[in-house]
C-alpha cells in the first residue's frame, strides 16, 4: 500500500508538471503571436503569466518582455491610463528588482508626468546597478540639474562659511553635545563636521528624495555610512524612539537662505527643541 501511494503520488506531481509546461508552452506562442500583431498588452498579460509559472525562463526571456513592456507602457501613456502604467512596471519590477533598464524607463515616464524627484530615485537605482548605463546616467544628471537648486553648490564652495559652521561644531561638541541632529542634511556636510568632530551619534533628515541619495553617496565615499544615521524624513516626522533612540543634544541646519519662512524652517526648530533636543537643567 505505501509503494501504491508513493506511485500515485508521483503520478500526481509528473501530471501537474506536464500541465504547467503546457500552459506555458501555450502562453509563450500566445505571447509571440500578439507581438506580431502588435497586440502589445495582451502579449504582456501572457509574459506575466509565463513567468510567473515558469521563473526558471527569466534570463531567456528577459529582453522579449523588456521590449513588451516598454510597448505597452508607450500606449497606456498615449490613452492618460497612468495608474495602469505604474503598475505595469510595478509588476515588471517585482520580477527583475535588480534590473537597470527597466528602472531606467520607470524613472523616464515619471519623469515626464513631472515627478521628477521620484524619478531622480529610479534613475540613481539604475546607475547604481550599472555604473556604465549612459543613459541612464545621462538621465539622473538632467533630473539633478532640475532639483538640486543652484545655491547649493555656491554654499558648497563658500569656504569662509564652511569654516565658520566647522569651528561652531567642533565648539559645541568640545563643549559636550555628543549626539547631534543635522536637519535638512542637502549633501551631509554638517554632519560630516559633526562626525569629524568627535560627535558619538549623528543623525540627518532630507526631504529630497535626490538629496537624500546624493548625501548617501557623499557620506558613503568619506567612509562614514555606518558612523551617520540618514533620514528620508521631514524633521517634524522624526518621532522617538521610532526614528533615533532618544533626544539629541545638538540640532544644527543650513536650510536658513532666502527662503526661510517658506522652507518652514522656524517651525521645524521649534519642532526640534520642543520634542528632540535635550532640554537645560
Amino acid at each position: 500500500m505505501p509503494n501504491s501511494n508513493a506511485k500515485l503520488h508521483s503520478n500526481h506531481r509528473s501530471g501537474r508538471e506536464a500541465r504547467r509546461r503546457e500552459l506555458v508552452s501555450r502562453s509563450m506562442q500566445s505571447a509571440h503571436h500578439c507581438l506580431e500583431n502588435q497586440d502589445f498588452g495582451t502579449a504582456y498579460a501572457h509574459y506575466l503569466l509565463v513567468l510567473n509559472l515558469a521563473p526558471e525562463l527569466k534570463t531567456t526571456v528577459k529582453e522579449t518582455f523588456q521590449f513588451t513592456l516598454f510597448k505597452w507602457a508607450e500606449e497606456l501613456d498615449s490613452l492618460a491610463r497612468i495608474q495602469d502604467l505604474f503598475n505595469c512596471y510595478e509588476q515588471a519590477l517585482e520580477l527583475y528588482p535588480n534590473d537597470e533598464v527597466i528602472c531606467n524607463s520607470m524613472g523616464e515616464h515619471l519623469f515626464r508626468m513631472g515627478f521628477r524627484d521620484e524619478a531622480a530615485g529610479y534613475f540613481h537605482k539604475a546607475v547604481k546597478l550599472n555604473p556604465d548605463f549612459a543613459d541612464a546616467k545621462e538621465n539622473f544628471y538632467r533630473v539633478a540639474n532640475w532639483l538640486v537648486e543652484r545655491w547649493h553648490f555656491i554654499m558648497l564652495n563658500d569656504a569662509r562659511r564652511n569654516l565658520t559652521y566647522l569651528r561652531a561644531i567642533e565648539n559645541a561638541v568640545r563643549s559636550g553635545s555628543k549626539s547631534v541632529l543635522d536637519i535638512g542634511t542637502g549633501t551631509g556636510i554638517l554632519s560630516m563636521f559633526a562626525r569629524k568632530a568627535g560627535a558619538s551619534f549623528v543623525y540627518a533628515c532630507e526631504l529630497s528624495k535626490t538629496m537624500y541619495e546624493l548625501a548617501r553617496d557623499v557620506v558613503a565615499a568619506n567612509h562614514m555610512e555606518r558612523e551617520i544615521k540618514l533620514l528620508h524624513l521631514k524633521s517634524l516626522d522624526i518621532e522617538i524612539p521610532k526614528h533615533i533612540p532618544e533626544r539629541v543634544s545638538l540640532v544644527v541646519t543650513e536650510t536658513v537662505d532666502a527662503g526661510l519662512f517658506g522652507e518652514g524652517i522656524v517651525e521645524s526648530l521649534i519642532h526640534a527643541w520642543e520634542h528632540l533636543l535635550l532640554q537645560p537643567k
